[in-house]
């Protein structure tokens, strides 16, 4: 197998490329977290102070399809921030996230994927060099190709993060 990062054949060379590191994340995503049981989806780590896999997951398709409406020039719909949301809770942390089957968040950010495709299909290189506004409260602002690539990053920041707690979850099952 060949690795590369091109887009669809219909995309602009760099966007197609920015577009293939994030689909690239998420199957890679997809692939770590093959197999999980429920309860190692809802594993918080030691003493419970970590985030699970689930909240991991929502967060990053909430992030990303945050991007998503960025990048269309929009604001997130209502009905999204109510499903997917809040970006982080009244003590600044991640919301919660308990007995979603791993299912499910897959097939909701695998909806996310789509909606990525649905504008950089079009989108023409030039147009990364728009500049848009995101953080908590729009205080910061980055170019959509920055905002692409971060998407990217972002994924693989945090399934660090969901290796440790399978890594935890196995030694912990272990020695049950």
């Amino acid at each position: 197998m060949i690795r590369d990062l091109q887009g669809n054949a219909n995309m602009s060379p760099i966007v197609g490329m920015l577009y293939a590191a994030v689909t690239e994340n998420n199957e890679r995503l997809k692939a770590i977290t093959d197999g999980m049981s429920q309860d190692e989806v809802d594993y918080r780590g030691l003493n419970n102070g970590f985030n699970s896999t689930a909240q991991l997951i929502r967060h990053l398709l909430y992030v990303d399809l945050n991007w998503v409406y960025r990048i269309k020039g929009k604001p997130l719909p209502p009905p999204f921030i109510e499903q997917y949301g809040p970006m982080i809770d009244e003590n600044n942390r991640l919301p919660m996230v308990s007995g979603v089957p791993l299912q499910t968040l897959i097939a909701q950010y695998a909806h996310v994927m789509q909606l990525l495709q649905e504008i950089c299909s079009p989108m023409k290189d030039w147009e990364l060099d728009n500049v848009v506004t995101f953080g908590h409260e729009n205080e910061k602002r980055a170019t959509i190709r920055w905002g692409l690539w971060h998407m990217a990053d972002h994924s693989r920041y945090h399934q660090a993060h969901i290796n440790m707690l399978r890594k935890w979850y196995k030694e912990y099952s272990i020695s049950k």
